[in-house]
């Protein structure tokens, strides 16, 4: 009888540091979205060598899977974007994983490699939705000084799904055949509709009331059982004086006298300016534009480490496939260990008055990262490599809930949708690229450096790790513009209030 109580009291542990019951079951929800996206990509890679083996193919072809993927999903995220600024996204989230499933039942039937490729090409197209929605309900949800640990635990559900993926899909594909190994998704996939369907749809506008009372942003009272059946809230949601309390990032610019952009500073609805106004408008935020480049050139180098790190480590270390992927998922603890910590420390760096903490967090991440995985490829000892591995992948992770909230923080709320979209189409364009890169290099460019495949990967991780220097010279750009371009974001957001309380305004 004594048994469960102590598993109960961690339990509501849990549910008390995230903010009570309501904000767990969206937060789960949300994570939950992102793990079996994640999953999918995790049983691609864990999969490599049987589909190698089953339609002859080689790196370069085994990459395409996963930047087929990404490339279909970089097409859809800028129009889905304008979507989700527009209309009601949890709805809009359930459709796309229902098609999701139903892409995911095709690939595993897959007859050859031109149909599961094609297959892959419909998972992108549907996955796109998840980037701009997500983004733009975590700024409704959460309250703006506590987004990026909100955020951090969402992100986290990425990483869950794709150790999940690696070793999940690896020991399914070991014991019966790789089609299992996509096909177990479709029963997580077809519960995560469920949960979807009944999540609460919030009002537009950004958390606006204090972040320390629980009580006064997601709680049960505001939150009817099974969800929001209405049409969402279209109108931003005052006053000034909640946002100056709940805004630790504003706060801290109006410390530092910061001024903001006045030409980019807007007095009405962006909604009601055409949809390719506002993809313009969120270009011409030079943080904005910055920070996507970083946190695009940071999933580069992860989607191809993830997409290899099988092969890696079967050929490099002579293991078995599921031992490899019990390995990774050894290493993923790493990657979730950065996401739950990464956000935390910027926002406590944010409330200590660091105005741009949530630009420096991530700069030194992608700066330092570097380090420790070239030190975890140069070894042989793999004892020596996964402990370097698991730090490496901690700095990894714990960039980008940072540089997540980050971008919520320099766009006015009506406009998250729109430039999450930006982000995510960018971003996956470099997801598309990695693999087939890393192949192309692999099997190409370094094939004749030590004669064997675990070689050339070998070259072909070291060489592309000056992607994530890249990304935090980009981050000390980021780190300057960053405090201005919060500044704006918040003078923009107090005259659109204004004017949506504006006397004879049209309710939106």
């Amino acid at each position: 009888m004594k048994g469960p109580e102590p598993a109960r009291a961690l339990f509501d542990r849990g549910i008390r540091a995230v903010g009570g019951r309501a904000r767990a079951r969206v937060v789960s929800t949300l994570a939950a979205t992102l793990a079996v996206d994640g999953a999918d990509k995790g049983a691609v890679s864990a999969m490599a060598p049987q589909l190698r083996d089953t339609f002859g193919i080689n790196n370069i072809q085994i990459g395409l899977l996963v930047s087929v993927v990404a490339l279909s999903g970089a097409v859809f995220t800028i129009p889905v974007g304008l979507l989700a600024d527009r209309t009601r996204r949890t709805r809009l989230l359930a459709l796309s994983v229902t098609l999701w499933v139903a892409a995911m039942i095709l690939a595993g039937a897959s007859p050859s490699y031109g149909w599961l490729l094609s297959s892959r090409a419909a998972l992108g197209a549907v996955s796109a939705t998840a980037g701009p929605t997500i983004a733009s309900l975590m700024g409704d949800y959460f309250p703006i000084k506590e987004r990026a640990r909100m955020y951090g635990l969402v992100l986290a559900g990425e990483l869950v799904g794709t150790g999940l993926g690696f070793a999940l899909s690896g020991s399914i594909g070991s014991f019966l055949t790789w089609r299992f190994a996509f096909w177990w998704l479709v029963i997580p996939g077809s519960a995560l509709v469920w949960f979807l369907r009944r999540l609460p749809e919030p009002a537009r506008g950004g958390q606006a009331r204090p972040a320390g009372d629980q009580e006064h942003t997601l709680d049960e009272r505001e939150v009817p059982e099974g969800g929001d059946r209405g049409e969402p809230q279209q109108t931003a949601q005052p006053p000034e004086a909640g946002r100056q309390d709940g805004d630790p990032a504003g706060e801290a610019a109006r410390r530092a006298r910061v001024e903001p952009h006045e030409h980019l500073v807007l007095d009405s609805d962006p909604r009601e300016a055409s949809k390719w106004w506002s993809v313009r408008y969120v270009l011409r935020v030079r943080t904005n534009v910055v920070l996507i480049m970083a946190s695009a050139l940071g999933y580069f180098y992860f989607t191809g480490l993830r997409s290899f790190a099988t092969l890696y480590t079967t050929d490099h270390y002579g293991l078995s496939t599921s031992v490899a992927t019990s390995l990774a998922l050894v290493v993923g603890v790493g990657a979730l260990g950065g996401v739950l910590s990464g956000g935390r420390i910027a926002d406590r760096l944010l409330s200590g008055g660091r105005v741009n903490a949530r630009a420096l967090v991530p700069t030194v991440c992608m700066l330092t990262v570097p380090v420790f995985i070239a030190s975890a490829l140069y070894t042989t000892s793999l004892a020596v490599a996964l402990p370097l591995l698991m730090v490496g992948t901690l700095l990894l992770g714990a960039a980008n809930p940072p540089l997540d909230a980050a971008r919520l923080d320099i766009l006015p709320p009506l406009l998250w949708g729109t430039g999450e979209g930006v982000r995510t189409m960018l971003r996956t364009l470099c997801e598309a690229a990695a693999p087939t890169l890393f192949g192309y290099f692999s099997t190409t460019v370094f094939a004749g450096h030590g004669g064997d495949s675990g070689t050339a990967l070998e070259y072909t991780l070291l060489f592309f790790l000056l992607t994530l220097v890249a990304a935090g010279l980009l981050g000390l750009v980021a780190m300057r513009s960053y405090p201005r371009d919060v500044a704006t974001a918040e003078a923009s957001t107090q005259r659109i209030e204004k004017s949506l309380r504006a006397p004879g305004e049209r309710e939106h």
